[in-house]
């Protein structure tokens, strides 16, 4: 093992140093694991995307660490945990007076120590601040085209949604000013025109690639798409065609500019010197029934810490150094930072990371260094702590609650009446054999469990030790005298 990791650093370090990759990192909203056709959706258009899992890695236990859009991103683009950054709970308003902490430094940052030309486009929604204190153009970002928030945090009733004139669905956010287009830091439009919005945003990463290679200096692309959230809306290439209604048509034109992207890359010639990475914020918004995504079979959705809000599909494709297949190893979001950052040679942060360095898995000649993953929820508190904790290929909740988000499904459970609930012994499941961990989840004898994952900078709670030092009595709780738990045990 150790060799393997002395190879993959060696390997890296030789990428790095002979021409440092350039990176396109596409991040979806309110996605679900079963929305794309590659993970199973029977009528879903996403023929780029399944392109790209075919030829690409796909990831099947691909985490993010709250199944929430504000701290989502923020641990993505830092590869810290957002309670680490102040950044709950729940997600930023229009007004909100904070925003993701200057302090912190960002996947941006760390490559633009590298010379890389950095872009972003689409949905940024870690703050705005006084003067624009919190947007990209402060955050590591040369460029930035795109809307500071959700599109939905904003009077929509009087938008058009679909060409020519399908007017959105609902009427989102009142009582505040219609969303702005920024351009940097300088307001373009307000209300932007939403049919037209993906094809600003592909013309923007073109103008980076191409920019970035006449100036013969890597880049990077942060491609944050407002597709799927509602209300859903897309261009006239993808209205109406989808066969799904206003969400397929909304991931078609998400497909469709994924595959622009590749094209623009195929164009310039840099099809083997850039990873392209593709996953979601969080889970499908399932409150808004068709109108909302697909956890496939995975339970519940956006808002909670059961599998189907907090993972996600994931892709990576960079041919020439990326073997095609399916890896089953445990990665999170987090873990981009880290990865990136010793492809490109850039040194870290000196910050505590919560995310590993995947290169070795990804350039397959190592596994996922990740053993364990912490789930937080929405609205983190200092009493409760940690909802959830996989560790390998068992999960344990010792909170569940319901949300909004994941309201309408058959499972009562994921609704907003689901109270919190802290369960002693917690539910254990065995996510290789159960991965649905649904309620009527066969019931077996289980032994104690000797150790767990902790609170971040806590050590481990033991069966010996049931209350780690310095932890709240109630921020982890030990899976001591487990009892008759859910799921298959250990």
């Amino acid at each position: 093992m150790v060799v393997l990791w002395a190879l993959a650093l060696a390997l890296a370090a030789g990428l790095a140093a002979s021409c440092p990759p350039n990176f396109v990192l596409i991040f979806a909203d309110d996605l679900g694991y079963g929305d794309l056709g590659s993970y199973g959706h029977p009528s879903s258009t996403t023929p780029n995307l399944d392109q790209l899992a075919t030829a690409g890695l796909r990831f099947t236990d691909f985490y993010v660490p709250v199944s929430l859009c504000t701290p989502s991103r923020a641990a993505l683009l830092t590869g810290r945990l957002p309670v680490r950054s102040g950044l709950y709970p729940g997600v930023l308003e229009p007004g909100s007076q904070g925003g993701l902490p200057l302090e912190e430094v960002t996947l941006a940052e760390v490559l633009a120590t590298r010379g890389y030309l950095t872009g972003m486009a689409g949905k940024w929604h870690l703050g705005v601040g006084p003067e624009g204190a919190f947007l990209p153009p402060r955050q590591g970002f040369h460029r930035f085209l795109g809307i500071p928030y959700s599109h939905d945090q904003g009077p929509c009733q009087n938008l058009t949604c679909f060409p020519p004139a399908t007017p959105c669905d609902g009427i989102c956010d009142q009582g505040l000013v219609p969303v702005p287009l920024l351009a940097n830091l300088s307001v373009e439009a307000q209300p932007p025109w939403l049919p037209g919005l993906e094809a600003r945003y592909v013309a923007f990463a073109r103008d980076l690639m191409a920019d970035a290679q006449r100036q013969g200096r890597p880049f990077f692309l942060y491609y944050a798409s407002h597709h799927t959230h509602y209300p859903q809306f897309s261009g006239q290439s993808s209205a109406g065609r989808s066969g799904r209604g206003p969400f397929g048509d909304s991931l078609m034109e998400l497909d469709a500019a994924v595959g622009a992207l590749m094209a623009a890359l195929q164009d310039l010639g840099l099809l083997r010197q850039t990873l392209v990475i593709f996953t979601a914020d969080n889970g499908p918004e399932t409150m808004r029934m068709s109108h909302g995504g697909c956890a496939g079979l995975l339970r519940c959705g956006k808002g909670t810490t059961f599998e189907g809000g907090v993972r996600e599909p994931a892709l990576a494709f960079w041919p020439g150094h990326i073997t095609p297949g399916v890896t089953h190893e445990l990665a999170s979001s987090l873990d981009l930072l880290p990865t990136l950052a010793a492809l490109a040679g850039a040194p870290l942060p000196n910050v505590t990371l919560d995310g590993v360095d995947l290169s070795s898995l990804l350039l397959g000649i190592g596994k996922s260094p990740r053993q364990t993953m912490v789930f937080y929820p929405a609205y983190p508190d200092e009493v409760h702590g940690v909802f959830a904790v996989r560790k390998g290929k068992y999960k344990a909740h010792f909170f569940t609650q319901g949300s909004a988000h994941s309201d309408t499904t058959a499972d009562p459970a994921c609704h907003a009446s689901s109270p919190l609930t802290a369960h002693e012994p917690p539910l254990l499941f065995d996510l290789s054999e159960d991965p649905a961990r649904w309620p009527w989840a066969r019931t077996l004898p289980c032994r104690c469990v000797a150790s767990q994952a902790a609170v971040p900078g806590q050590p481990a709670a033991t069966a010996q030790s049931p209350h780690p030092e310095g932890a709240s009595p109630g921020a982890v709780l030990p899976m001591q005298g487990l009892g008759r738990m859910e799921g298959v045990c250990l």
